[in-house]
């Protein structure tokens, strides 16, 4: 039980007491500080982090600093060095603003001094010396320098200030320095070395002088006056430019309306082309359906003709067939009734025929001569006058047979055949030449 206590107790001193004693030995120095470490016997270790120091308790005396670089702004108002072209002093009051960055020295000795004398001072009275120490320096500076230097880093030193510049300009690498910066750095090293810092530039923000501000405002109104005139010249431009941009839309734009004229002119001579061919084709067309219209017309009248001669030379040849047939029955009537028909039809028809032919005999001029036995030239006459009398009655008879036919359906003129010729009495108004007057002779039955 007691070993298990005893290696129990070892294990814990392993594991806490022992981690413990190496922190306390090895100590953490953080990026930006410096560790100073003193021992017991005067010596003095000076460790930068980041790393580790080595410090034994009871043994050794440890102390951090800050390695960053430390800003001081700065106001220093002060009078030039200037005179006038006489040799008279004409100092000029200036005010500068400017920020000085000033840090612990790189040896273990200036870091020796940081400690012992600038940080052994409490915070605000580190600034305020650095601000004190700064100032004073930079109005000296301002002291020996003129007017024009504060602002042009290329004017060479002159007088005192060239002498208090030559150390720092032998030593600095930039010879582009600004000279208060440069006169600055000169006049505080020895202070600021034994305070163990070490200056390491100065930014000044801003210079302001009477002499400044009037050449400042006298270039402002000539850097105004030329951005006028420049204005003024690029307003010039611009306006010819525009000028020219409005000449050249101009001639575009007549050439735009000469060219929409021609081609109005182009496109009212096609129009009036096309309206001269719809014209002519309108004409033509007009033209085709008159011919094709009169053609049309023609065969139909020509249709109408041959479909009316058809119909009439039928029609013809119809009431030509009834005729005939008409004619025929009268003859097969007429050959079956024999003479008793044509007699019995003589009589019914002796009313209508018999002053006719009266009448036609009154008005005959006829020269009967008889000679012989039988009378052989009265009998001649009387027969012929009898067969006269027959035919006419055949052809009334004819004509009222056929009055008595069924109607044709268009009306036209008879056309009755002639009998065989027989001897024809004139009724002809014409007279004749009169030979002798006779009497008409008598007709015997």
């Amino acid at each position: 039980m007691q070993q298990t206590i005893i290696w129990a107790t070892l294990l814990v001193a392993l594991v806490f007491v022992v981690p413990l004693l190496i922190s306390r030995i090895l100590r953490t120095v953080d990026a930006g500080t410096i560790r100073i470490v003193s021992w017991i016997t005067g010596k003095t270790h000076v460790y930068r982090g980041p790393g580790k120091s080595m410090e034994i308790p009871l043994l050794t005396t440890g102390t951090t600093l800050p390695s960053k670089a430390i800003n001081i702004d700065l106001d220093i108002a002060d009078q030039t060095a200037d005179v006038d072209r006489q040799g008279n002093p004409r100092p000029i009051k200036v005010r500068v603003l400017a920020s000085a960055i000033v840090s612990v020295g790189d040896s273990n000795e200036t870091i020796r001094t940081a400690a012992n004398r600038f940080f052994a001072m409490p915070l605000p009275v580190q600034n305020s010396t650095l601000t004190d120490l700064l100032t004073s320096t930079g109005r000296r500076a301002i002291n020996l320098l003129h007017h024009d230097e504060l602002f042009n880093a290329k004017v060479s030193f002159s007088g005192q200030a060239a002498e208090l510049a030559k150390p720092v300009s032998a030593l600095s690498t930039v010879e582009d320095d600004d000279r208060l910066a440069i006169i600055i750095k000169s006049a505080c090293s020895r202070e600021l070395q034994d305070l163990g810092l070490v200056f390491n530039s100065l930014n000044i923000k801003e210079v302001q002088s009477e002499v400044a501000e009037a050449r400042r405002r006298q270039s402002a109104v000539e850097a105004k006056a030329n951005a006028d005139i420049v204005q003024a010249d690029q307003e010039r431009r611009a306006k010819e430019a525009q000028l020219a941009a409005e000449q050249a839309v101009n001639d575009k734009q007549r050439d735009l309306e000469e060219r929409r004229a021609q081609n109005a002119a182009v496109i009212a001579t096609a129009e009036a082309q096309k309206q001269s061919a719809l014209g002519q084709l309108r004409e033509a067309e007009l033209r085709a359906t008159q011919i094709a219209q009169a053609v049309a017309d023609a065969e139909r009248l020509k249709v109408n003709a041959e479909a009316q001669a058809e119909a009439e030379a039928i029609r013809l040849r119809t009431v030509a067939i009834a005729q005939a047939q008409a004619i025929r029955e009268v003859n097969n009537a007429i050959a079956e009734g024999g003479d008793a028909y044509l007699a019995l039809r003589q009589l019914e028809m002796l009313p209508l025929i018999a002053p006719v032919i009266a009448n036609a005999l009154a008005q005959a001029r006829m020269v009967t001569i008889s000679g012989g036995e039988n009378g052989g030239a009265s009998n001649s006459t009387a027969e012929q006058i009898s067969s006269v009398i027959q035919t006419v009655m055949a052809a009334q008879l004819v004509q009222t047979s056929l009055r008595n036919d069924p109607p044709v359906p268009t009306p036209a003129p008879t056309v009755v055949t002639p009998a065989p010729a027989a001897p024809t009495v004139s009724t002809a108004a014409d007279p004749l030449p009169r030979q002798s007057q006779v009497r008409p002779p008598q007709i015997k039955q």
